[in-house]
């Protein structure tokens, strides 16, 4: 592989700036610009020179011979001052090289998943925790990067693995008695993955919203005061307020941090049967959002029209707690009355959600995951028919072994490859 540069840091002004080497000649290029470098694994200030020797800064080395390292090949750090200027200095010197070129997007992480230091989940939890905005989003992601689905993917298929050799065993002795029958073992080996796998897949569903952001809306008729609450629970004029009924018309989005929780707060339009044809769309728009969010708050007076039914976990209160100071479960975004009481609950209801959230957190593992469910429910329904067919339940088990390692990457996923990493940045 060529050997590959990059600023591993943001760009602009800091305290420190780190450009990273990485490739065959990491380390004769190090010494070229810095002198002799220290041993593996531990730094040292030296002088970085031109092939002139005027002086570009004074910075810490840090090398790591390979294997030991992010990629698995020999890389060198530069931690130097952060100074446009100087960071410009080094990334020039460094282009001068011909055996030298600049990294891609993502490159380094992608040569520390060819060189087998990550599989393909570590790699998106990498990814995703350097996109954690939360604190629920931090942990999650250091989980996967910490390859805890790559173990879990591991033990199913070494379970699986299992149960095959032992239907291939009673295959190849077919026409011998064979002293036992394997088919008890082979059937618990296929229950006991299917039912973790069953729970891994269902826990993503929480885990990818966790990921992503819960989504919460609040919803109600005209003049209920939602996006007066919205902007109260945003601490900023986020949606137009008016005593005109119908003046919400799109849907408005917030983010917010509940607790370490991803959310995002959704205004709709004020729920009515209406004769503006505008209107109406906002309405349909805001019954479509309204019902594929994780939450809804309905702000609604008794005798109201919802035009929805609540969901177990939902949140129905009554708006304008100003107004109304002798309601029940009241809420007011003019006044803030009962405001932290609405957030506590929101908070509360997404926090036990979140309890289920398993470890596979994309979509893609879900899919691979629900793959491999269909190949076992084949499988065990053929080893119950006996052994003649055992060869045909061993195929079906050889397709849930397939789909459970494009999970982590060891089969089927080259094509997705170019997309993961596009949206690393260059020095990463």
């Amino acid at each position: 592989m060529d050997t590959i540069f990059a600023q591993a840091t943001a760009s602009g002004r800091a305290g420190v700036s780190v450009v990273r080497l990485s490739g065959p000649t990491a380390l004769e290029i190090g010494e070229k610009i810095a002198g002799a470098l220290p041993a593996s694994h531990h730094a040292a200030v030296r002088t970085i020179k031109t092939p002139s020797g005027g002086v570009i800064d004074r910075a810490l080395v840090l090398p790591f011979h390979g294997p030991n390292s992010f990629t698995g090949e020999d890389v060198v750090e530069f931690h130097l001052h952060g100074s446009i200027a100087v960071v410009d200095a080094v990334l020039r010197l460094l282009s001068s090289f011909d055996d030298l070129r600049l990294a891609d997007a993502g490159e380094f992480t992608r040569r520390a998943l060819e060189n087998e230091k990550l599989d393909l989940a570590q790699v998106e939890g990498l990814a995703d925790l350097i996109d954690a905005e939360t604190e629920a989003q931090r942990k999650q992601a250091l989980r996967v990067l910490s390859g805890h689905l790559g173990d879990l993917v591991e033990g199913w298929r070494a379970d699986l693995i299992r149960a095959a050799a032992l239907l291939e065993a009673t295959i190849d002795f077919a026409d011998e008695d064979v002293p036992v029958d394997v088919t008890p073992e082979v059937s618990a080996l296929l229950r006991g993955v299917a039912v973790q796998i069953e729970k891994e897949v269902e826990g993503s569903k929480v885990a990818e919203r966790i990921r992503t952001g819960f989504e919460v809306a609040i919803v109600g008729p005209p003049n209920a005061g939602k996006s007066t609450l919205l902007n109260a629970l945003a601490g900023r004029d986020a949606a137009i307020t008016s005593e005109i009924a119908g003046t919400t018309r799109d849907i408005v989005e917030v983010r917010m941090d509940l607790d370490g929780l991803p959310v995002t707060l959704l205004d709709t339009a004020g729920l009515r049967v209406s004769d503006d044809q505008i209107e109406v769309i906002g309405v349909e728009r805001a019954l479509r959002r309204a019902a594929a969010a994780d939450l809804r708050v309905f702000l609604v007076m008794p005798g109201d029209d919802l035009m929805m039914t609540p969901l177990p976990g939902d949140i129905v209160m009554h708006p304008k707690a100003d107004l109304y100071p002798d309601a029940q479960d009241a809420v007011s975004g003019h006044t803030g009355l009962g405001v932290s009481t609405l957030v506590s609950r929101v908070t509360s209801e997404l926090k036990n959600r979140s309890l289920a959230a398993g470890v596979a957190t994309h979509a893609r593992h879900r899919i691979s995951m629900v793959a491999a469910l269909e190949g076992l429910s084949q499988a065990q329904e053929i080893v119950a028919g006996g052994a003649e067919i055992y060869d045909i339940a061993a195929e079906e088990l050889r397709s849930a072994i397939r789909s459970l390692e494009s999970v982590v990457g060891r089969i089927g996923v080259e094509n997705l490859l170019d997309e993961i990493f596009s949206s690393f940045c260059i020095g990463k």
